[in-house]
C-alpha cells in the first residue's frame, strides 16, 4: 500500500479535449472520509536543453494564453501517442529551433502540478547541435522566435522573469551544475 493512499470510489469525465482531459475523482481518504480530486489528464511532454558549439542555450520565446504574456524557453512539446519521448525531443527540436542534435542525452523525468495534473516532462540534453539545412514546420499554431543566450544572460533573464516556468529554471540548474 502507498502512504496516504487515496482510493478512488468513482471517475466523472468533465472534459475530454485535444491536448488534456479534466475528471473529478470521489476519493476515499486514509481517515476513512471521502473527498473530490480534480485531475488533468496529459499526454506527457519532453523538454530539450540545447547547446551550440560556443557555449550558448538556445531558446524560444512565445506566448502563454495561460498567462497572458510571453515566456522564454527551452524547446519542449507534447509526446504524440505512441511516440517515444526521445523522438518527440528530436522533432520539437527541429521544429521549433531548426536545429538537430546527433544525440540526446536522457537527464531526468518530472512531474509539473503533481497538486492536480498527471503531466510527466522527459528533459533531454543536445549538446553540439547542428543547423538543419531545411528547417521544419511549427505546428500552424505555434509562432516563436528563436534566441541564443550566453550563461549570464540567462541569469538575467531568470531574475526579470522573461524564463518563468518551472521546467526551463530546472534545465539551467542542470546545465550549470553539468558545465561545472
Amino acid at each position: 500500500m502507498k502512504k496516504f493512499e487515496e482510493k478512488t470510489t468513482q471517475s466523472d469525465l468533465i472534459y475530454k479535449g485535444r491536448i488534456i482531459t479534466l475528471q473529478v475523482d470521489e476519493v476515499l481518504l486514509p481517515n476513512g472520509k471521502t473527498s473530490n480530486r480534480e485531475i488533468v489528464k496529459h499526454p506527457g511532454a519532453v523538454a530539450v536543453i540545447a547547446l551550440t558549439k560556443d557555449k550558448k542555450i538556445v531558446l524560444v520565446e512565445q506566448y502563454r494564453k495561460a498567462l497572458e504574456r510571453s515566456l522564454v524557453e527551452i524547446p519542449a512539446g507534447k509526446i504524440e501517442p505512441g511516440e517515444p519521448p526521445e523522438v518527440t525531443a528530436l522533432r520539437e527540436l527541429e521544429e521549433e529551433t531548426g536545429y538537430t542534435a546527433s544525440k540526446l542525452q536522457y537527464v531526468q523525468s518530472f512531474a509539473t502540478s503533481p497538486g492536480f495534473a498527471d503531466e510527466i516532462i522527459h528533459l533531454y540534453f543536445a549538446e553540439n547541435i547542428e543547423k538543419l539545412t531545411v528547417k521544419a514546420d511549427l505546428d500552424e499554431d505555434e509562432f516563436v522566435e528563436l534566441m541564443h543566450v550566453s550563461m549570464e544572460e540567462m541569469e538575467d533573464l531568470i531574475t526579470n522573469k522573461q524564463v518563468y516556468d518551472a521546467k526551463t529554471a530546472f534545465a539551467f540548474l542542470w546545465l550549470k551544475d553539468y558545465l561545472k
